[in-house]
């Protein structure tokens, strides 16, 4: 069995398989590259999870995630800086085990609106702050800071960056090898300001990882779980992925669906769900 050949199956897709389950339905799939979460890498830890990414043959397309970093200056600031310059250390650990084409991204999620605040603007400025303190731990580490935006529906519990020009300028104010975005069409695909904005991303050489889930309706009571296999909803997926292509975007495309029904569901028969889903629908090119 052989999928698509740029297709990584991001680990949430599976979320209740631990890491040697989820790299085996994975292999077993034919995919050839898989996107890790901290958690089930923790639990198994960093040495081990290492080894097991090293045997499964895969590669490593990112680390998901960092950031969850708004809280103003204090202890919770300075813990969230310390998680992250550890997710920095174990993305360039995990990407050195993969395979070769491996890609040292680490996907940081702005966090939301601290309790009790109301400004979207500041608590951006503070996101933009913590990068600019990370930006020498990543650069030493080899490793990439790419800064996902996400729907506007989450900006007040989850990502207060909420589109792709957002993004963009954070992004900008640093080294493209050190802090670049993730186009993710589940958070994105509503933009109008969509094509431009890849094309800018692609001038700057930005785009450090590309994602596809569809958007489902009727929305689900947790929307974050609204998401679908590419095909199932309402993305112009293949539009989308012409985008990336044009702004030059070559590496693995994860797909990364957060369903209930997918992770009730047997790992294996999700991976190669996945993988036909991705090969009829996705509108990526070899």
């Amino acid at each position: 069995m052989s999928a698509h050949p740029r297709l990584s199956l991001n680990q949430a897709t599976v979320k209740y398989a631990p890491l040697l389950d989820a790299l085996a339905v994975t292999r077993q799939a034919g995919i050839g590259a898989i996107g890790l979460w901290r958690e089930p890498v923790a639990e198994v830890g960093l040495e081990k999870a290492c080894a097991l990414v090293a045997d499964s043959g895969l590669r490593v397309s990112s680390l998901c995630r960092g950031g969850f970093f708004t809280a103003p200056p204090g202890p919770a600031r300075t813990a969230a800086l310390d998680e992250n310059r550890r997710a920095i250390e174990e993305t360039a650990a995990l990407a050195a085990a993969g395979a070769p084409g491996s890609a040292p991204v680490l996907v940081l999620v702005a966090g939301g609106l601290p309790d009790g605040d109301r400004d979207l603007t500041g608590a951006r400025e503070r996101a933009r702050d913590a990068i600019g303190a990370l930006v020498d731990d990543a650069t030493a580490a080899g490793v990439v800071l790419a800064v996902e935006p996400m729907h506007p529906v989450f900006a007040a519990d989850r990502g207060v960056v909420s589109t792709l020009g957002q993004a963009l300028d954070v992004a900008e104010q640093f080294p493209a090898e050190a802090v670049g975005v993730v186009v993710d069409t589940y958070h994105v695909w509503w933009d109008p300001e969509l094509p431009a904005q890849v094309a800018r991303a692609g001038r700057g050489g930005r785009i450090a990882s590309y994602q596809v889930a569809d958007w489902v309706t009727p929305l689900a009571a947790d929307v974050l779980v609204s998401r679908g296999l590419p095909g199932d909803g309402h993305v112009d997926l293949a539009g989308t992925s012409a985008l990336v292509e044009a702004a030059g975007y070559r590496g693995d495309v994860e797909v990364e669906v957060f369903s209930q029904e997918l992770w009730d569901a047997d790992p294996a028969v999700v991976a190669a769900r996945t993988a036909a889903a991705f090969a009829a629908a996705a509108g990526v090119r070899g």
